[in-house]
């Protein structure tokens, strides 16, 4: 079959219900963004990898869903389904962009954005050891954008799934990540999962155990954390679902903790995605939940040493902290034993403030202006070699985030990074 034909078909095949919205003549909309090639505390979930909300509820794009219905759908093991490799069930990442172009042309083109590499990135990738690219995004909940959140200068036409489901799948199709951690997933099961499969990535999908989705009208399940890897890069190793704790008392929160092997060079890399708890007034919770995950990360990359002193696990940390850097919780992390760095203080001049801002929005109370979103990275045997710049106040615009030209109010976060050299194998 033409593969442009193949791209539609089983656009139309597994996202009957998601992927709705009506075809557009293309136009001379352009996508104007760099296109990329390349715990002691926590408590386990119930299930295997990838358990979590109603399948069944997510594909028939359900409403309605009461929170005994969602408490009780967390509780059932949801197999997570592998697809192995076959070209008849993949899609056209360049010919799916088009798609997205075409259903978006209407809509103005996204933030250019570059990626920048400084002096502190000096490459240490080779075809032997190419770069990994890393994506973090909160890309908002559909449930709450329209239901809960409140972005009074956003008009609700640019809120509709229909069109911006698209403008997250362009997002991600123009960078095209190894790793991709997201956080407000309400759309696994039905939108990204099986368009994400079919991309060549395996998922994981944890939500939270009291989604505030829930008690939207109309809603399609709970949120959660997903985190996809893309199989062509990487062997499974293995998957913790963690319910992040707080003083010994588990908490609304969670966290997807990926082991996986490089393919290409047979290095290990443990990649992990967090939401921790929102709003003013809980810093001592997110200090806590931080804390939790820390020792659970220093649990599960330390797995394995006693038979191998001389090697570790490099560790990636994607998340919505909900936290500035002068909370408590990011102190935790940039002090942690693990030795880890944000890879956005590599943009400051000095390498060690943290980008102005990555979310900006207007809600009922106020202007909101905060960096609260992080990728941090084991400097010790990771190398960051660029960086996804962050748009500037006149890209965004006066009316702020999420906007037509703008699908979430958090920006995606991206970096590549590489595997340093190993002392022992440069002897």
């Amino acid at each position: 079959m033409n593969p442009a034909r193949r791209c539609s078909a089983l656009l139309g095949q597994v996202c009957a219900t998601s992927l709705g919205a009506p075809r557009r003549a293309a136009g001379a909309r352009s996508c104007h963004s760099v296109v990329g090639g390349n715990g002691a505390g926590s408590q386990p979930m119930n299930g295997p990898a990838g358990s979590g909300s109603a399948t069944a509820l997510s594909l028939m794009g359900g409403s309605g869903s009461s929170r005994l219905f969602g408490t009780l759908a967390q509780s059932l093991p949801q197999p997570e389904p592998y697809l192995e490799e076959n070209p008849d069930l993949d899609l056209d990442p360049d010919q799916l962009r088009k798609e997205c172009e075409e259903v978006l042309q209407q809509r103005p083109a996204r933030p250019h954005r570059d990626l920048v590499r400084s002096t502190c990135m000096a490459p240490c990738s080779h075809k032997y050891n190419p770069p990994i690219r890393i994506m973090q995004w909160n890309i908002l909940a559909q449930a709450l954008g329209e239901g809960k959140d409140g972005f009074i200068r956003c008009p609700l036409d640019a809120l509709n799934w229909n069109e911006r489901k698209y403008l997250i799948l362009e997002e991600i199709l123009t960078h095209r990540p190894d790793v991709l951690c997201l956080q407000e997933v309400d759309h696994y099961y039905d939108t990204f999962q099986p368009i994400l499969a079919r991309l060549g990535y395996q998922g994981s999908f944890l939500p939270k155990p009291w989604s505030p989705c829930l008690d939207v009208e109309r809603n399609n399940g709970p949120d959660g954390c997903a985190l996809f890897y893309r199989r062509s890069r990487f062997m499974p190793k293995a998957t913790a679902h963690l319910r992040l704790s707080a003083m010994m008392l588990p908490t609304n929160q969670v966290a997807i903790v990926q082991t996986l092997c490089c393919r290409v060079t047979g290095r290990r890399l443990c990649v992990a995605v967090t939401h921790l708890k929102a709003r003013s007034g809980w810093e001592r919770l997110r200090s806590a939940q931080g804390a939790d995950l820390l020792q659970s990360l220093c649990s599960i990359t330390s797995r394995g040493r006693n038979r191998a002193p001389s090697s570790t696990t490099p560790l990636v940390v994607c998340g919505d902290f909900n936290a500035e850097p002068s909370e408590d919780v990011y102190k935790r992390f940039s002090c942690s034993p693990l030795g880890l760095t944000s890879a956005y203080t590599l943009l400051s001049s000095d390498g060690h403030a943290e980008p102005p801002y990555t979310t900006w929005k207007i809600r009922p109370s106020g202007e909101s202006r905060s960096t609260l979103d992080y990728i941090w990275y084991t400097p010790a045997a990771l190398s960051v070699e660029s960086l996804l710049d962050i748009p500037s106040e006149e890209q965004i615009g006066p009316d702020r985030l999420p906007s037509y030209h703008y699908p979430s109010d958090h920006l995606s976060l991206l970096c590549d990074i590489s595997f340093r050299e190993e002392p022992h194998r440069l002897l």
